[in-house]
């Protein structure tokens, strides 16, 4: 048995994709599928504010992709959002302040569609989870899991839909989150009654030392099958990452300052 560190990689189909927009664009990505089974679930991740750094390899997606697949058998499905770079390149376009953002969410789900991939749940983090509020209650969706949100873009109409959709709707709220604590997040998704709200003890809003928190919340809700917390040693063969790969962004490049 091999410990699993933050840069390890276990096995699974990695298949570098292409998002293509009902406006033209052209956005990279990743697909991560179990290596010798069927997916149970599917996660579609909308990753951090580009514009503060992030993107589809910000750590918590990046550590999903790495091991879910193998440890509970999880699909996971990142972007880059239009104007995003990250090391599988740069998607076409530019940042559109979750206006012209509405296309890509909607081409990840069209992409996972097509490629029949089951139990779709959008997973997003911080800017993120406003696109999945505002665009992702679509009827291919099973439910949304939101860390860090921050209802920064999202409106009152775009909480309503959700909550006539009857879609579980699952918020991760950090203790010390730099924008919606857990107080004034049960007050705010109250907007949607189903909604659940769970405070992370000591956590902050990017979540540095808590992924494993993170993605054990991610598997309780869309593979109820698998047992958590997920192991953290590992059998079989592992590879691992280059832990330099993003050396220039830092957690303080996309530390966002609320507004």
């Amino acid at each position: 048995m091999t410990a699993i560190r933050a840069n390890s990689i276990l096995p699974a189909r990695r298949q570098d994709i292409e998002l293509h927009t009902a406006d033209g664009l052209k956005l990279v990505g990743e697909l991560a599928l179990p290596a010798d089974r069927d997916p149970v679930a599917t996660l579609i991740c909308l990753h951090p504010l580009p514009t503060h750094g992030g993107m589809m390899d910000s750590h918590v997606y990046r550590k999903a992709a790495w091991r879910l697949p193998a440890l509970a058998g999880i699909a996971v499905l990142r972007f880059n959002s239009r104007g995003t770079s990250s090391v599988r390149g740069t998607s076409e376009g530019a940042f559109d302040h979750a206006v012209g953002e509405r296309f890509d969410v909607a081409a990840a789900i069209e992409y996972a569609e097509f490629h029949e991939l089951p139990n779709l749940w959008l997973v997003g983090w911080s800017f993120g989870t406003d696109l999945a509020l505002k665009y992702g209650c679509d009827p291919a969706i099973a439910g949304a899991i939101l860390l860090s949100p921050p209802l920064r873009f999202s409106k009152p109409e775009d909480l309503a839909v959700w909550a006539d959709s009857g879609r579980p709707v699952t918020a991760l709220v950090p203790e010390h989150d730099d924008y919606l604590r857990p107080a004034e997040a049960k007050e705010r998704f109250a907007a949607i009654p189903h909604a659940e709200v769970v405070g992370v003890p000591g956590a902050k809003h990017l979540w540095v030392g808590d992924a494993e928190t993170v993605l054990d919340e991610i598997v309780r809700r869309v593979a109820p099958g698998v047992e958590v917390p997920l192991p953290k040693d590992w059998p079989g063969p592992m590879e691992y990452g280059d832990a330099s790969a993003y050396a220039d962004r830092t957690v303080a490049a996309f530390a966002d300052k609320p507004v």
